[in-house]
């Protein structure tokens, strides 16, 4: 692994000996703009609250968390519009792979995390079924129980504050720079 490291088992690693809450500090993962739950072309990425005490591990889970709060405020209109609670949720893609990225995620969402398995396939997998239904080997209800489960994360009570707590500030941190952003990126 020293020869072409895979940096991603070495962000799990660190992201796991560092507390949760990050020292209070907070990752905005807006890169480019932000298209849900807002849009917003101005808005840009940021790592608030940052002392002489912040370490690289505190910005690296920092970052982990800022996309699971980034994914919370897109969950909570998903809901508003479903009108009803989501509860597993079912986890895929090359983030699942992390197993303490599923973890951050479960405990912000405050909901049951179950990782599919081999989650990178998942969207083969998906288009498969769609196809046994469409040739009729299958019926959309026969999906769920071919749904292979890898594992499941149930959320921590002890991080519950601290994830609020971060969660509200993430919020508010689009609400008072909003305007900032615009000015500054007015031209993109």
């Amino acid at each position: 692994e020293e020869q072409v490291p895979d940096v991603y088992k070495i962000f799990d690693r660190i992201v796991e000996n560092t507390p949760p809450g990050s020292d209070k500090v907070i990752f905005t993962p807006w890169l480019y703009g932000e298209r849900t739950p807002i849009e917003d072309h101005s808005v840009r990425c940021a790592l608030f609250n940052l002392s002489l005490k912040t370490t690289r591990e505190h910005i690296i889970r920092a970052v982990f968390e800022g996309v699971a709060f980034n994914s919370k405020w897109l969950f909570g209109f998903v809901e508003k519009f479903i009108k009803r609670r989501m509860d597993p949720i079912h986890f895929i893609g090359g983030g699942a792979n992390s197993d303490v990225w599923c973890q951050i995620h479960a405990d912000v969402f405050n909901r049951t995390i179950r990782k599919v398995k081999d989650p990178i396939q998942a969207n083969l997998r998906g288009a498969a079924f769609l196809a046994a239904v469409a040739l009729g080997y299958i019926r959309f209800d026969d999906i769920p129980d071919r749904i292979q489960i890898a594992h499941t994360y149930t959320p921590n009570p002890a991080n519950r504050k601290i994830y609020d707590e971060l969660y509200r500030e993430f919020l508010n941190t689009y609400k008072a720079n909003r305007k900032i952003y615009a000015r500054l990126n007015r031209y993109w």
